[in-house]
């Protein structure tokens, strides 16, 4: 009967944690930033061509930001505070006078699948909003709402699928390091 209870009890932990590694792929504060910014530049879908070039720089740049962070991590220094760094081949960038090992923190083909799915997630999201869709394609709104209404979550289960199956390592720009998640 006890393991009965501790196999269920694991089953909500796993849920929980998978659903808390899928959170962490979209940075919280790029989807915030475009949430909160995006009914400005598109002046809630009525947009004129100054609100079409501001939404579509809003749009890049935020994705641009979704890739990026998929190439951060963190660490614990000897000095006990955490760094920030950029994977490379070689390990995180900078590491100008560290004297912890930083080559496990090397490039790895993950980096670039989260990277990709992260910005199929986000490019998702973004233009599929509503007043991205007003402001960008208003007739295809009312002739094409049975994609609107599929596409999200069939990338959404895909994304899922692949953050979860392989999930991400990494502990970039604003969230745990790595040596402070390893003691917890």
């Amino acid at each position: 009967m006890a393991a009965k209870i501790k196999e269920s009890s694991s089953l909500p932990q796993k849920t929980f944690s998978g659903v808390g590694n899928l959170i962490k792929l979209l940075p919280t504060g790029t989807v915030f930033l475009f949430q909160f910014l995006n009914p400005v530049f598109t002046n809630n879908g009525r947009c004129h061509a100054v609100n079409k070039y501001l939404s579509g720089i809003l749009i890049g740049l935020c994705g641009f930001s979704c890739c990026f962070s998929c190439f951060t991590d963190s660490y614990k220094g000897s000095d006990g505070l955490t760094h920030y760094g950029i994977a490379t081949m070689k390990g995180l960038w900078p590491s100008s006078g560290s004297s912890v090992d930083l080559s496990s923190y090397k490039l790895r083909v993950g980096d670039f699948a989260h990277a990709f799915f992260s910005l199929i997630v986000f490019s998702v999201v973004s233009l599929l909003d509503s007043n991205t869709v007003e402001c960008f394609y208003p007739s295809f709104e009312y002739t094409e709402k049975v994609l609107l209404m599929v596409l999200p979550p069939v990338i959404g289960a895909v994304s899922g699928t692949v953050f979860m199956l392989f999930p991400n390592r990494r502990h970039g720009i604003g969230y745990p390091s790595s040596g402070s998640s390893q003691n917890s």
